[in-house]
């Protein structure tokens, strides 16, 4: 088997980065091991400048297992530049809290590389490689609070129920296997095609693979780890499982999905998009009820990952559904990056509150605008985007969905767009109780005024400044009509 190294490049780049950054944490003593956080961020730039080069070539290595073509790159630029900014947002955070920095900056790219790997994988066997290298750092950065009771209990259940998702997952990848008599995901899609498809048995299999998937994703009623998981950890690791690991989770369904399940969408559409309107529900109710900003963010990323299975319902077989499924690939897409670019800022915002104050609580909030302007202003922008407020790239992120739906509008397809609209608007009611306590609460007496640094400052301003920018010229992304015909035609 030759393999093409240029094809891997971006993933060579980052183990060598992954090994150096061990290696100089061994060497390094004191106050300096703090330096191994830029040394990361050179190897991811580095990762970044590589997969650009990839951009408008189609590579095949490991035989068939592994493809680079335009809709990899998309996402591999999407994870590398959210590590650029969990990075950044961790510089000051892992040092001050006195974490093992060598091994966090380790498994933290160790989990990136396993990211890179999903949106390329064509066979079930390299998705699966690409789902555990992602999820096993995680369960270990989870417990990294290690005199932290509720932090080692939080990986606990974290740990416990991924192991138990991934064996539902490879049982049902071994079933398919069975079927299909193969685990590449072109000749499990013309294997399952025709009468096959209709076996009960394959179809179940098919059921399985996906609630895999749907752990990753944080979908109901597999969401029960996100709340406890995001606040027990550290949070630029709540931060990474609430976007990074959570984008990933949306590539390898839409690689498994839209490829290797895609003569049986007829099948799995309609109770993915069952399970959109429940976990967009769910979650926006229970969100309603929380007090600290951390578990709010939680179901938050609950209900997102609702909005993003809607388009996912949409999908059909037969005639016309190359131009349905591609459009609704285009819609998840869009979606991701602009949950990206809105959630992170989110999170760097409630990371240098309580860095500063060792604060979470949502009452806690009050009288930030005066306290750091700057602050205030990122957290209400990224907030009313997250809403899907005008002038803002969650508008367009919705917006996208709807267009998805408007292809070919069926009685489906309007009642999941109402259950889109009406869980927005309950999502405002949540978002701006955070917005009118940051604004118009009297801040406690006693609290110091917030200076969240240069680092998250930019990020901050980098990602606030992405959304508005993004809010006004949503084409920037949104013009990838060659990208998602790729992965719709398989």
């Amino acid at each position: 088997m030759q393999i093409d190294f240029i094809a891997i490049l971006p993933e060579i780049i980052l183990t060598v980065t992954a090994l150096l950054v061990l290696a100089a944490d061994l060497a390094l003593r004191g106050d300096a091991k703090q330096f191994v956080n830029p040394l990361a961020g050179l190897g991811t730039v580095a990762a970044i400048i590589a997969t650009v080069a990839l951009w408008g070539s189609e590579r095949v290595t490991f035989g068939t297992m592994y493809v680079v073509d335009d809709f990899a790159v998309l996402f591999k630029l999407l994870f590398l530049g959210t590590l650029l900014a969990i990075l950044a947002i961790s510089w000051r955070y892992i040092a001050e809290h006195r974490f093992f920095q060598g091994e966090y900056y380790f498994l933290l790219l160790t989990s990136f590389i396993g990211m890179l790997l999903m949106p390329s994988s064509r066979d079930l066997i390299m998705l699966f490689i690409a789902l555990e290298t992602v999820s096993v750092p995680a369960f270990v950065m989870v417990g990294m609070r290690k005199r932290d009771l509720y932090s080692s209990e939080s990986a606990l259940k974290f740990f416990l129920l991924g192991v138990l998702a991934a064996a539902l997952m490879l049982f049902g990848m071994s079933m398919v296997y069975g079927f299909a008599g193969t685990t590449d995901l072109v000749g499990i899609a013309a294997a399952i095609s025709g009468e096959t498809a209709s076996v009960p048995l394959l179809l179940g299999s098919v059921m399985l693979v996906l609630v895999g998937f749907g752990f990753k994703i944080s979908a109901v009623p597999f969401h029960f780890w996100a709340p406890d998981t995001y606040s027990g950890a550290p949070m630029p690791v709540a931060a990474m499982l609430a976007v990074a690991s959570k984008a990933a989770g949306f590539a390898g369904l839409v690689v498994v999905a839209f490829i290797a399940f895609e003569p049986v969408a007829d099948v799995w559409g309609p109770m993915l998009g069952v399970l959109a309107v429940l976990t967009m529900t769910v979650g926006n109710l229970i969100a309603l009820q929380q007090r600290d900003l951390i578990r709010l963010l939680a179901y938050s990323s609950v209900a997102q990952a609702g909005y993003i299975l809607i388009p996912f319902g949409l999908a059909r077989t037969g005639p016309g559904a190359a131009v349905v499924n591609a459009a609704a690939i285009e819609a998840v897409v869009f979606y991701l990056i602009a949950y990206a670019v809105m959630n992170v800022g989110a999170f760097a915002v409630a990371i240098a509150v309580e860095r500063r104050t060792g604060l979470r609580s949502i009452a806690d909030y009050a009288g930030l605008s005066g306290r750091s302007p700057l602050l205030a202003m990122g957290m209400t922008v990224f907030l009313l985007s997250l809403g899907g407020a005008p002038l803002t790239v969650g508008l367009w992120a919705k917006f996208a969905i709807l267009e998805a739906i408007a292809v070919d509008i069926t009685l489906f397809g309007i009642v999941l767009a109402g259950f889109l609209v009406v869980n927005s608007v309950i999502a405002f009611f949540y978002y701006l109780k955070v917005v009118r306590t940051v604004w118009m609460d009297e801040a406690p007496a006693g609290l110091p005024q917030l200076q969240p640094g240069f680092n998250l400052s930019a990020v901050v301003v980098v990602l606030m400044v992405g959304t508005l920018v993004l809010g006004v010229l949503p084409g920037l992304v949104t013009d990838f009509s060659s990208v998602i015909s790729i992965v719709a035609a398989g």
